[in-house]
């Protein structure tokens, strides 16, 4: 049986392993079919297709991404597959996002600093290297400085809404993002809609708006997930006609999240791959 990841996250985002360590992980995880979904950036895609290349890893490379969009008062995440990292469209729009992330990180860093922590933002650039700064890496640099013990705690003290380091998003709205995943030839899905904290009327309602404005699939499957989760959200797949799509949100080793750890879809849903696994033949 073929093993999916379709979501993970390495340094060019918020995640903490390199591509040449994700995807050596992936392979030491067994997985077969494999996507880097950095948050609104594309920047793994080439370097991790050229790695597998020349170090010829069993591992196919779906191109992927993670749109961050604004519906309502919620930030929703639509995850991009087997993209055309080079259309226009789409890099476009992530430019303009990538621009939105360094004014909020900005904002933070002056709204932390305001409240005692001086140099939090340059000791967040220092952690994110190359890449665009975010929250995780403020909560990173906080929980270096001893004020909290992890990433839940730090969100609750300072990261989260109404908190000293909370700023509001202002990204793109679901409507937009899905156009540009699909202006590269992708399939726009759904990321972990159960994480929203959102009635399941309001998460009706989303999936309702989702599947007007073109969604393709919603992500079913996650490490962390009780089966009756999994259950509830494949019916709701099947209700609103969307597929289906796993995947591990990793970001970093741990003893309860890893790669391809515990990703299966409930009985008579359609996987998203069904779409182009003859073309990429896989």
């Amino acid at each position: 049986m073929i093993k999916y990841d379709l979501h993970s996250h390495t340094t060019h985002s918020d995640g903490q392993l390199t591509v040449e360590e994700l995807l050596l992980r992936a392979v030491e995880k067994n997985i077969d079919v494999f996507a880097i979904t950095d948050h609104d950036t594309i920047a793994a895609v080439k370097p991790a297709k050229a790695f597998i290349a020349s170090q010829q890893l069993p591992l196919s490379l779906i191109s992927g991404v993670e749109i961050s969009t604004k519906w309502e008062s919620f930030e929703i995440h639509i995850v991009g597959l087997n993209i055309d990292v080079d259309n226009n469209a789409l890099t476009e729009l992530l430019s303009i996002q990538q621009q939105k992330r360094q004014i909020r990180a900005q904002e933070i860093g002056r709204r932390l600093e305001k409240n005692g922590f001086d140099g939090i933002y340059q000791q967040a650039q220092a952690l994110a290297q190359d890449a665009q700064i975010t929250r995780a890496h403020f909560a990173r640099a906080l929980i270096e400085r001893g004020v909290a013990k992890n990433f839940p705690g730090v969100f609750k003290k300072y990261l989260g809404r109404g908190k000293t380091g909370y700023v509001p998003s202002n990204w793109c709205d679901m409507q937009t993002a899905i156009a540009a995943i699909h202006a590269s030839g992708g399939q726009a899905v759904m990321a972990h809609p159960a994480r929203y904290q959102m009635s399941n009327k309001w998460l009706r309602k989303l999936l309702t708006q989702f599947k007007n404005d073109g969604g393709d699939a919603m992500e079913v499957a996650q490490p962390q997930q009780a089966p009756t989760e999994r259950q509830f959200l494949g019916e709701l797949s099947r209700e609103y006609n969307l597929l289906c799509s796993q995947g591990s949100d990793f970001h970093f080793p741990t003893t309860y999240l890893e790669l391809g750890k515990n990703l299966y879809l409930p009985k008579d849903c359609q996987g998203v791959w069904q779409l182009w696994q003859a073309q990429e033949g896989i």
